[in-house]
């Protein structure tokens, strides 16, 4: 079992808007496991340390915003 309490997550919608793409986009990168999430329901989470190597992998610039 996963210990969710002590990272953060973000929804899809969240990673969307943080790296400036569509959320269809970022759903088809979990599809397709190029990016790791955690299914919750029926919504996916996606983990600050997974987000944060995906996008060092792809060398994107992005701008870290506070999510509360």
């Amino acid at each position: 079992m996963i210990n969710m309490t002590n990272e953060q997550y973000y929804s899809i919608e969240e990673v969307a808007k943080m790296i400036k793409v569509a959320y269809l986009t970022v759903y088809r990168w979990i599809r397709a496991n190029k990016l790791q999430a955690i299914k919750a329901g029926k919504q996916y989470r996606i983990s600050k340390y997974e987000l944060d190597k995906f996008v060092n992998k792809h060398k994107w610039n992005y701008e870290k915003q506070i999510i509360k």
